[in-house]
């Protein structure tokens, strides 16, 4: 696994993506340029430089996460800020870290409802591609209608009644699918573990600058199995796909939750 993960990231490191893509327009076949590091070497020295030594022969290999985890941050953060003109190498990076087809396919679903359905489907315009290549069929993807998982009907109930309280007479509409489509369904889908999409939704959130429900969901991570330290890296890494401010935005909040858990302290 180690050779093999070394072996992609070298590739990814050779095909860079930079090209921009357009907020309002899935992305072309002729938006997705690759230049080369030494592209990026002509236009910039020192960026080539950092990604190559900060990025990929530091950050990548530090040992708070594993290179799987460091996949499903990255891919949450490309597909929140629609910057899907870099997926294709992280997807291939993703794919042979051990992230399943399924997995993949779960995120991108997952995304939608966290960071809005043009992003969702602007990563199925290049993932498609990602797919194909590799020879990834429907049979590897996961049904539309699967058997859920459990439903923790105590805690669901208290969330469900605390909003309603909060927020049932502003947007009962936003209130009740929330409930229904969110909690009942989405988060009880099988083929993304309920710490990996508690993972993704912690990145989404700070990849989007939204602090707001940050402590809850941060919470539910590691009531999901994330623990301290993954959660640290995470911010660590979220640091160069989301920017330092994102990152230290979401500082003091990952604090006041590690605070609130002194248990966890692993």
């Amino acid at each position: 696994m180690q050779t093999t993960y070394l072996t992609a990231a070298a590739t990814l490191l050779s095909v860079i993506v930079l090209s921009p893509v357009r907020a309002d327009d899935l992305p072309t076949k002729a938006e997705l340029t690759t230049p080369t590091i030494a592209d990026v070497s002509a236009v910039s020295p020192a960026l080539e430089r950092y990604t190559r030594d900060t990025l990929f022969d530091g950050l990548w290999q530090r040992p708070g996460l594993t290179p799987r985890d460091r996949s499903l941050v990255t891919l949450a953060a490309l597909i929140t800020r629609q910057q899907t003109a870099l997926l294709p190498p992280y997807l291939n990076l993703a794919l042979d870290s051990g992230v399943k087809p399924a997995e993949i396919s779960e995120i991108i679903t997952h995304l939608a409802f966290y960071a809005g359905w043009g992003n969702a489907l602007s990563a199925i315009a290049v993932t498609k591609d990602v797919f194909v290549q590799r020879s990834i069929g429907g049979d590897q993807l996961p049904a539309a209608f699967p058997d859920l998982l459990p439903l923790n009907q105590a805690a669901e109930t208290e969330r469900a009644t605390r909003i309603e309280g909060q927020f049932g007479a502003v947007a009962p509409g936003l209130v009740r699918n929330t409930t229904d489509i969110l909690f009942r369904d989405l988060w009880r889908r099988p083929d993304l573990a309920p710490r990996d999409r508690s993972l993704v939704t912690v990145s989404a959130l700070i990849a989007s600058g939204q602090m707001a429900q940050l402590a809850s969901h941060l919470n539910r991570a590691m009531d999901n199995g994330l623990t301290q330290a993954e959660a640290a890296e995470a911010l660590n890494h979220l640091a160069f796909y989301a920017g330092w401010p994102n990152a230290f935005s979401a500082m003091p909040i990952f604090k006041s939750v590690f605070a609130g858990r002194p248990h966890l302290q692993n």
